[in-house]
C-alpha cells in the first residue's frame, strides 16, 4: 500500500502529455485548429496547466510521504532491550551461559556444603574447640556477606562480566588455597575469601536472566538450580571417596573447588557482557555486536534479526543509592524480601550443616592422615546423600509451576 502510495504521488502530468499529443497530432494533421476544439466550448481560449506548475502541484506530496516513510522505517528500526533479547529466542548461546553461570553455582553449593565434613575432620585433627569449628563456617558466610555488598554494586558500575570472573577466579584461588592453610587462622583467612568471591555469584544469575526472553523466564531461571542441587550432591559422594578410603581433607577440598575453576574458564569463553548493562551505559554498538552474535549462535540470520540502521531506545542508568530501597513505594517489598531470604538463609543452611551432625557417628574411628594418628568422625554418607536428593523434587515442582 506505500508503495502505490509512492506511485500515484509521483509527479506524473497525463494531461500536459495529452495536451501534447494534440499538439502533436495537430501538427502532422493539416486540418485547422478552431476555437472551440481548445476552449471551454463557448468560444474562449485557455491554455492547459504546463508540466511546472504539475511539478510544483505533486511535490509536495511526494515529499511529505517520502518524510513519512522514512519516520516509520526509523521507529521500525528503534527497539527496546527486551524486543531485541526476544527477538534471538532460546538456544545454544543461553544454554552456554546456563552451564557457565550454573557451574559457579554448584561451586557456591560445595564450597558451603564441604565445611560440615570439614569442619568436623579438622576439629579432630586440629584439635579445635566447638567455637573454633563453627567459626570456620561462620568465616565463609562472613566473607560472602562483605563480598554481596562490595561485588554487587560493582556489577552495575564495571558490568556483569568482569564481575562473575573476578568472583569465580577468587573462589577457585582460594578454595585450592585453602589445601595449603599450615593452621587455624590461615584456615580462616582462605574460607573468608573463598566467601567473598561468593558474594559476587549472584551476578552470573543476573547475565542469565538478561540474556532470557521474556517467555518462560521463570521456567529457565529455575533451571539453574539444578545446578546447586547437584554440587549438593557431589560433595558427600566426594566425601565418601576421600575421607570413606582414608584420603586426606586437602584433596577432598582440592576437588571441591575446581567446579568454579571450569565455571571462570567457561564464562571466560562463552559468557558476554550483559546488553542491558551496555544500553544502559549508551554503548550501543557493543550491545548490538553481542545480540548479533547470540543471533548466529542460535541459528538465526543476524541482519534479518537486527537490520542495518536498528537503534536502540535509551535505557535509564542504574546508578542508585540504598536509601531508594526505603522509599514509600520500595519499601514493604524490601522488608518483606528481607524477612523471606533471612528465614530462607537460616533455613537452608542450618538444615544442611545440621545433616552431616545427624549422620554422623559419634564413636568415631582411627584413621591414618599424614602420618598422624588421630579419631575422626565417621558419616552415614548414603543417608546424606539421599536426604539431599529431596532438593531435585522440590526444583522440579517449582519449575513446573513458576508460571
Amino acid at each position: 500500500e506505500r508503495h502505490t502510495e509512492l506511485i500515484t504521488a509521483r509527479p506524473t502530468i497525463p494531461r500536459v502529455a495529452r495536451f501534447r499529443d494534440s499538439t502533436s497530432s495537430t501538427t502532422s494533421n493539416p486540418t485547422p485548429m478552431t476555437t472551440s476544439s481548445i476552449g471551454n466550448g463557448n468560444g474562449s481560449l485557455h491554455d492547459p496547466p504546463s508540466a511546472a506548475d504539475e511539478l510544483k502541484d505533486a511535490l509536495p506530496r511526494y515529499n511529505a510521504i517520502n518524510e513519512s516513510d522514512a519516520t516509520d522505517s526509523s521507529a521500525n528500526n528503534l527497539i527496546s532491550i527486551d524486543d531485541a533479547i526476544d527477538r534471538i529466542d532460546h538456544g545454544t548461546f543461553q544454554t552456554r551461559i546456563l552451564i557457565s553461570a550454573g557451574l559457579s553455582f554448584a561451586a557456591d553449593a560445595m564450597e558451603v556444603t564441604l565445611l560440615s565434613f570439614l569442619s568436623a575432620v579438622l576439629k579432630s585433627k586440629w584439635d579445635l574447640t566447638r567455637n573454633e569449628s563453627a567459626t570456620v563456617t561462620s568465616s565463609v558466610f562472613a566473607g560472602a556477606m562483605l563480598g554481596t555488598l562490595i561485588l554487587g554494586p560493582l556489577g552495575d558500575v564495571w558490568g556483569r562480566r568482569p564481575v562473575f570472573l573476578v568472583g569465580a577466579v577468587m573462589i577457585s584461588f582460594f578454595g585450592f588455597g585453602t589445601v595449603l592453610a599450615w593452621g587455624y587462622y590461615s584456615l580462616l583467612a582462605m574460607r573468608f575469601m573463598v566467601g567473598f568471591g561468593i558474594g559476587g555469584l549472584t551476578v552470573p544469575f543476573d547475565i542469565y536472566a538478561e540474556f532470557l526472553p521474556t517467555d518462560h523466564r521463570g521456567q529457565h531461571l529455575m533451571a539453574i538450580w539444578y545446578f546447586w542441587t547437584g554440587g549438593s550432591l557431589l560433595v558427600p559422594a566426594l566425601a565418601y571417596f576421600t575421607f570413606g578410603y582414608g584420603r586426606s581433607w586437602q584433596i577432598f577440598v582440592l576437588l571441591c573447588a575446581m567446579p568454579c575453576l571450569l565455571s571462570a574458564i567457561a564464562g571466560y569463553f562463552f559468557v558476554p557482557e550483559s546488553p542491558r548493562w551496555l544500553v544502559s551505559r549508551h554503548r550501543y554498538d557493543e550491545a548490538l555486536d553481542i545480540l548479533r552474535n547470540a543471533a548466529t549462535v542460535n541459528g538465526k540470520d543476524p541482519h534479518k534479526v537486527f537490520p542495518p540502521g536498528t537503534h536502540f531506545k535509551p535505557e535509564p542508568d542504574e546508578g542508585s543509592s540504598f536509601s531508594e530501597l526505603f522509599k514509600p513505594e520500595w519499601r514493604n517489598l524490601t522488608l518483606l524480601l528481607w524477612g523471606v531470604w533471612f528465614g530462607f538463609s537460616f533455613a537452608y543452611y542450618g538444615t544442611i550443616l545440621a545433616i552431616t551432625r545427624v549422620f554422623e557417628d559419634d564413636a568415631g574411628g582411627t584413621e591414618m592422615y599424614d602420618d598422624d594418628s588421630y579419631d575422626i568422625p565417621t558419616f552415614n554418607f548414603q543417608a546424606i546423600f539421599i536426604s539431599c536428593t529431596a532438593e531435585l523434587v522440590g526444583i522440579t515442582v517449582i519449575l513446573l509451576t513458576v508460571d
